[in-house]
């Protein structure tokens, strides 16, 4: 089954086409890297099945309802059951580690009790149980990269979105955290479309690569 869909999707910055009729599907449980230079449309690719962007031309669907077309946007994006990680993790620096983790079940409207259980189970998954009340300044690049995962894995999302997450991160623990989130999305289950330009990094995470 195809959890995300693009059809022909172009989209153009101040009148400099960035996508030109691009399509891709994404089915349940693939892991798909999206390898590239800079400036090739990878992040914009990102940004339109987010939500955060509009296609000029061309549609989106995910779970086979369609989301936007042709310079019209229909399901916002806290509406698709998505999850993103951003190249600079943005996460809140005056927060906790569960304060990050709970703000989007916090959003969502979820008790109290419930989000307390999805926050321990999420924070076991990635290692940060002892780490609940750091601040983001008190952890270190991985811990960091582990926290803006979980913050993601807590809302328990059909799709992941990752733009380089691992970019800034030394070779030794770039290495390490490639295998756990093979290791995570495999157990969990969700699709995952991964931004990179790192080919040694695409090739051990995908189980297909698309080139752009």
């Amino acid at each position: 089954m195809k959890t995300v869909t693009m059809d022909s999707v172009s989209k153009s910055y101040n009148g400099v086409k960035v996508l030109d009729k691009f399509s891709l599907e994404i089915k349940e449980r693939e892991r798909i890297v999206l390898l590239g230079a800079s400036g090739c449309g990878k992040t914009t690719i990102l940004r339109l099945i987010a939500g955060f962007l509009v296609p000029d031309m061309g549609s989106i669907s995910i779970a086979g309802e369609l989301v936007a077309r042709d310079g019209r946007i229909f399901k916002q994006p806290e509406e698709r059951n998505l999850g993103m990680v951003f190249q600079d993790l943005a996460l809140w620096p005056h927060l906790s580690v569960k304060g990050n983790v709970e703000f989007g079940l916090k959003a969502r409207g979820l008790p109290k009790g419930e989000r307390e259980k999805r926050i321990k189970e999420t924070l076991g998954l990635v290692s940060l149980e002892n780490f609940i009340n750091k601040k983001p300044g008190e952890l270190s690049g991985g811990q960091q990269q582990r926290v803006a995962l979980a913050r993601v894995l807590v809302l328990e999302p059909a799709v992941i979105l990752m733009d380089e997450p691992l970019s800034s991160l030394d070779a030794e623990l770039n290495v390490r955290l490639r295998k756990e989130i093979i290791q995570l999305q495999e157990k969990l289950g969700y699709s995952l479309l991964y931004v990179t330009h790192n080919e040694p990094e695409a090739m051990e995470i995908a189980t297909r690569v698309v080139r752009i």
